[in-house]
């Protein structure tokens, strides 16, 4: 049997190399990172269980908020019903014998259109609207664009008194809404968009439910689907008008107005809807027409859109409506603005006709400073972007501007290139009068061609003679004519119209001294 070793006598030890220390220790280092990634995925995992799991809670609270406000707001409407319609049958009944007296008994008539003040005014109004006169009614508004103010305070009165006001807004505006159905059209009064606009917005408080509001349109089906009809006559007239980009900013705001006024917004034009809106995002009312018509969860796109485009200052009056102001600071906006207009000035400056881009370039800026500084005072932007240095450049602007007029102004004006001039100094020359000099002519044709004389020297016949006429007296257009005299031989009768001058060197062979007058059929 072999003998046990003593544990306490020494013994040989196998020393372990150092290349298996090195392996032990990339062993441990891996698997600690190893351990450390699992670790940070089952967090991160968890943590995103957490998140989603908050989320469907959310919405389910949400769900549940929504479908318990659905339900009250339909019992409301169910049980409202009665009243509206007892309300509405009221007011037509007593619209019906408003409209029949005044038929009967019309004392207030205006065959002219004129009013003396707003009282006149809703009067005029609301008989048409009673007598449900629709083109009178649009023929009236149409020339008071310069009363847009008093309109917009009476019209939606005088709408009140119509039978079936829907119906009457729209046969008011089919003249030129969806398609201008106008045979003469003048270049100052071709807009009306404006008209429309105007009915449209004035119609929607007679229209409301008089007891729960906006969520509820008094318009008859039948109305309803006249409205549509006309939204999609409007989509088709796209196409013929060569798309969006050349569809005109007055006609998209009606076309909009049209869809919030009857309440016809469909969800499948959104798309439609939001390029229009950005179109003509310069319109003070679009911020707001988006969100009537459901834009609102496109708007940061929206504005973002407008910012590539250079519209910063619109793009300003979106995020203010919006109310995305942190996420579009709105000083930056207005910053970079002034800029890109201060650049498009620069621009335009390169221009050869150095008078005309510099008027254009200064009404540029001019205007760019105008609208920042009305969009600070609206939306109270003192503290960020102060307005005093933007205040002196536009009065800096308009200083140079008013003196450029005045220089031009004062600049003499230039004689144009067919007056004749006098060969003394330059002037203007006044008409020529044949019949001052017996045998002189003087005309303002240009050079006549020249003519081979005849060779008989005592009858002339209906040629005319190869030498230029005495006019040359006066300075000849001509460079080339031998004949013309000189100022100081000229100076005696610079001023006036005397008899015929004595003084004129003789043409060769002709012994009185004067050229040969022109035959009369030549100039007449």
């Amino acid at each position: 049997m072999g003998s046990i070793p003593d544990p306490g006598e020494l013994t040989e030890l196998t020393r372990p190399s150092f290349d298996q220390f090195q392996r032990q220790t990339s062993l441990m280092t891996s698997c600690t990172l190893l351990w450390k990634e699992l670790s940070d995925h089952f967090t991160s995992l968890e943590q995103n269980l957490q998140k989603k799991s908050e989320a469907l809670k959310h919405k389910l609270q949400t769900l549940d908020h929504d479908t318990k406000a659905t339900l009250a707001s339909l019992k409301k409407r169910e049980v409202t019903i009665d009243g509206s319609v007892e309300i509405t049958l009221e007011r037509v009944e007593e619209h019906r014998e408003a409209a029949l007296k005044l038929v009967e008994n019309s004392n207030f008539d205006h065959p002219d259109g004129e009013v003396d003040d707003g009282d006149g005014l809703l009067q005029l109004l609301k008989s048409f609207c009673l007598k449900m006169h629709s083109r009178e009614f649009w023929q009236f508004v149409i020339t008071k664009k310069k009363e847009l103010d008093v309109l917009r305070s009476q019209i939606p009165l005088a709408l009140a008194e119509c039978v079936d006001p829907a119906r009457f807004a729209l046969e008011a505006i089919s003249e030129v809404f969806p398609v201008d159905k106008r045979v003469e059209r003048t270049e100052k009064g071709n807009d009306l968009g404006w008209a429309c606009v105007l009915v449209l917005e004035s119609l929607i408080p007679v229209v409301v439910d008089p007891v729960i509001g906006k969520s509820r349109l008094l318009v008859t089906p039948s109305v309803t689907e006249r409205a549509k009809e006309i939204a999609e006559t409007w989509k088709r007239s796209l196409e013929e008008r060569g798309g969006i980009e050349n569809v005109k900013t007055p006609d998209v705001h009606t076309f909009l107005q049209h869809l919030v006024t009857f309440g016809i917004v469909k969800k499948e034009d959104m798309d439609l809807y939001r390029k229009l809106v950005v179109g003509s995002a310069w319109r003070k009312q679009m911020p707001k027409l988006a969100l009537s018509l459901g834009l609102a969860d496109k708007m940061p796109d929206m504005i973002e859109e407008l910012i590539t485009r250079g519209q910063q200052l619109d793009a300003v009056h979106f995020t203010y409506e919006v109310g995305l102001v942190d996420k579009f600071p709105p000083v930056p906006l207005l910053k970079a603005f002034l800029k890109d207009a201060k650049k498009a000035a620069a621009s335009i400056l390169d221009d050869p006709d150095t008078g005309r881009a510099a008027h254009l370039a200064a009404r540029k800026e001019q205007s760019a400073l105008r609208a920042v500084i009305k969009c600070i005072e609206e939306y109270k932007l003192e503290a960020e972007f102060p307005p005093e240095n933007l205040k002196k450049r536009l009065e800096q602007v308009e200083k140079v501007k008013t003196e450029k007029v005045k220089t031009e102004k004062k600049r003499p004006a230039a004689v144009p290139a067919n007056k004749r001039t006098r060969a003394s100094n330059g002037g203007p020359m006044p008409p020529a009068k044949a019949g001052r000099l017996t045998n002189a002519y003087v005309s303002s044709f240009p050079a006549p061609p020249t003519f081979v004389r005849s060779p008989s020297h005592a009858q002339y016949p209906t040629g005319v003679p190869a030498y230029p006429s005495p006019a040359a007296v006066y300075g000849s257009r001509s460079p080339q004519s031998p004949y013309a005299y000189s100022p100081e031989a000229a100076a005696p009768i610079a001023g006036s119209y005397p008899g015929a001058p004595l003084n004129y060197p003789a043409y060769g062979g002709y012994g009185n001294g004067f050229a040969p007058a022109y035959q009369q059929a030549y100039y007449r």
